[in-house]
């Protein structure tokens, strides 16, 4: 069946099959219509910031579609659901389950409940259908707790007037997040006035802010000292990561890494426990986190610790004033974490 001079089809028994295929959701009225959430969104609040024939053609892909839209996102404003909706990413990584740890208890000491959805590296086409779900389900405010390139896409999927905070970097969004860069500098330079000629770094996986932030803290450690900048080794986050990249380490005469997080850190102190090097008498090793384990280890790791908790409860904070319209300003909040120097670190070998 051909569609008409909109681009629409609006015969009856395709706004039945829409029906039958399940609840639409707004993010297929963006599709069918061609533009984007936030012009979906505009039509539908009445936004006069729309032009006549895209207005049309939203309506249309509304009526074919049949989509109807949750009463409860009209009363986002008035905060009357109680629920607030987190986005997170990878939600069994040690970061980001903390992170809604302190989400939710903070969200709970204020009186609301939360409401998770979690996505997978592979999940880029559901960001969108996620934001419309927690928003038709009449969430006070959304948190998103993900990768830049994910946080991007769901920024673009809100509508407007709902309530938004992000948990990382982004541009005209209020924002709450630890200083990656700060983090990862203090640990190198910690492990120079040890006395270690350079840093060797473990990074962690491409396509990631925080991986890249703290590469970059690393990096300008050692040029503000003045020091050669090693290659890097290239890692994930888990602990095999950390055990496969000792062999490149070794190999380079390292006397000292700064690990991107406690995961692969620990990975790596055991593959070098299992070749006989003495930590940190060999090589020092600094992670990234302060996971509960780093300091009942043998050795102790010396890491650089981030304060979920506080996270959790400033991103509450920040949604609260978002959703109370207390301010228009747009809030970026960063927390500086603490260099932990515990025994897996100390001077270089003797010469």
């Amino acid at each position: 069946m051909a569609p008409d001079s909109k681009g629409v089809q609006r015969e009856h028994g395709d706004k039945q099959a829409a029906k039958k295929a399940g609840k639409p959701v707004m993010a297929d009225v963006a599709r069918a219509a061609g533009v984007s959430h936030q012009t979906v969104s505009r039509v539908l609040n009445g936004s006069p910031q729309v032009l006549p024939e895209t207005r049309e053609r939203v309506l249309a892909a509304v009526e074919q579609l049949g989509y109807r839209r949750n009463r409860i996102a009209r009363a986002l404003a008035m905060r009357r659901s109680g629920a607030i909706g987190v986005l997170t990413h990878n939600a069994e990584l040690y970061g980001r389950a903390s992170t809604f740890q302190g989400l939710e208890g903070a969200a709970r000491e204020a009186g609301h409940a939360c409401t998770v959805i979690s996505l997978r590296d592979t999940d880029e086409d559901r960001v969108a259908e996620s934001v419309d779900f927690l928003v038709e389900n009449g969430v006070d405010g959304l948190v998103l707790d993900l990768p830049e390139r994910l946080a991007t896409r769901a920024v673009a999927a809100v509508p407007e007037g709902v309530p938004l905070v992000i948990t990382g970097r982004a541009d005209d969004v209020c924002t709450v997040r630890v200083d990656n860069v700060a983090g990862a500098h203090a640990a190198v330079t910690a492990l120079l006035d040890a006395g270690h000629d350079t840093v060797w770094h473990l990074a962690g996986p491409a396509g990631w802010g925080e991986a890249a932030e703290r590469e970059e803290g690393w990096r300008t450690a050692l040029r503000d000292a003045g020091r050669p900048v090693p290659e890097l080794v290239r890692g994930g986050w888990s602990f095999v990561d950390g055990h496969r990249a000792a062999a490149a380490l070794l190999d380079s005469g390292a006397t000292a890494v700064f690990v991107a997080n406690d995961h692969m850190a620990l990975g790596l102190l055991k593959a070098l426990h299992e070749a006989g090097v003495s930590v940190p008498e060999r090589l020092s090793v600094v992670g990234f986190d302060d996971i509960p384990e780093a300091a009942w280890i043998t050795p102790a790791l010396s890491t650089v610790r981030q304060d979920f908790g506080a996270l959790g409860q400033r991103a509450i904070d920040l949604l609260a004033r978002a959703a109370t319209g207390a301010s228009g300003e747009v809030v970026d909040e960063v927390l500086v974490p603490t260099l932990k120097l515990r025994e897996s670190s100390g001077p270089p070998p003797r010469r």
